[in-house]
């Protein structure tokens, strides 16, 4: 049996520009972190020759193309597994819809599972890459390279992304004094709005040509708020992060809605600088960024919304639980 755990994330500047649409044509930049909230994947022989894959619901099989589970499908065929398997996932938080990257979480952790099961362990570089191939080239997701990178490296990462296609991750070294600081000053929040994030992310991607100097800005709030990051300048990062969402907003009708702007300005009137949705938008995660003293007023000012108390989190998608049987 195998389990591993890999970590979601949370987007602070630059998405958008992980699209082969924009960094095709000139370099994007994403600042991003994982968080500990993880998702986990188990991995057994089964006795027979049938495929099992367990998640919301179960499916049991004959043949890798009957799978339903596209994600683990595609999985088990890079993989070159076609019989005789169990997988198994298990999340700290419900994995659609929450705009912390669990799509892309789910294929690398299953991908390292896989490759841990076969004893043929791979580096975190080919994770990500084969992420990226099985979510956006076999099964033609309208998404950028962002989500399995930070899946897969975890940490705070600076990921430039170049025409050639190379990604180049430049980790975010703060001391461990900001580090701190900023683990106390985000704040996340369930929106109790769902939706597809393929939606949202489709009409952005269809716009990429007409907003190009729209990314352009957000590329450069991403290396700005590395700067920030580093200098320890925290509430000039907070108010970039506000600055960036109202830029954001205008790549897509349904990257915000009326509710969703409710209760940001809720947020900010009680004292919050900044924040944005954590994904694509319309709905999932509220992130925030707010003063330490000012913690309280937000948290009784957002009320009846779920708070999901989190930290950054410096692990990569990792091997928790490796046992095998001799002679297996």
């Amino acid at each position: 049996m195998i389990i591993t755990q890999t970590p979601l994330r949370i987007s602070f500047f630059g998405g958008g520009t992980d699209f082969i649409d924009f960094y095709s044509q000139e370099e994007g930049a994403v600042l991003s972190s994982a968080i500990d909230k993880s998702i986990f994947v188990i991995v057994k022989r089964r006795y027979d020759r049938l495929i099992r894959v367990g998640y919301t619901r179960t499916e049991l099989v004959e043949r890798v193309d009957e799978l339903q589970h596209e994600l683990i499908r595609e999985a088990l065929r890079i993989t070159g597994i076609n019989e005789q398997i169990e997988v198994g996932t298990l999340g700290d938080i419900p994995s659609t819809g929450s705009g912390l990257g669990s799509s892309s979480t789910v294929t690398v952790g299953v991908l390292n599972a896989l490759y841990a099961y076969l004893n043929n362990p791979q580096s975190l570089d080919v994770l990500a890459r084969q992420a990226c191939e099985i979510e956006i080239d076999r099964l033609g997701k309208p998404i950028g390279k962002q989500d399995q990178y930070i899946a897969a490296y975890g940490g705070l990462q600076f990921f430039r992304f170049i025409p050639d296609g190379q990604v180049i991750i430049e980790p975010v070294q703060l001391n461990d004094a900001i580090y701190h600081k900023l683990n106390q000053q985000l704040m996340l929040y369930d929106t109790n709005q769902s939706r597809k994030s393929e939606t949202v992310l489709g009409e952005q991607r269809s716009n990429i040509k007409d907003h190009r100097s729209i990314l352009r800005q957000l590329k450069q709030m991403a290396y700005l708020g590395r700067e920030l990051l580093e200098k320890g300048a925290l509430e000039d990062f907070g108010r970039l992060l506000h600055d960036s969402w109202m830029l954001k907003k205008s790549l897509a009708s349904r990257i915000s809605n009326p509710e969703i702007d409710q209760l940001y300005d809720r947020a900010r009137n009680a004292g919050a600088i900044g924040g944005k949705i954590t994904g694509a938008g319309g709905g999932g995660f509220l992130l925030l960024f707010c003063p330490r003293d000012k913690l309280d007023s937000v948290r009784e000012a957002m009320g009846e919304l779920t708070e999901l108390p989190f930290h950054l989190e410096p692990d990569s998608s990792k091997v928790i639980f490796n046992y095998r049987r001799q002679g297996a």
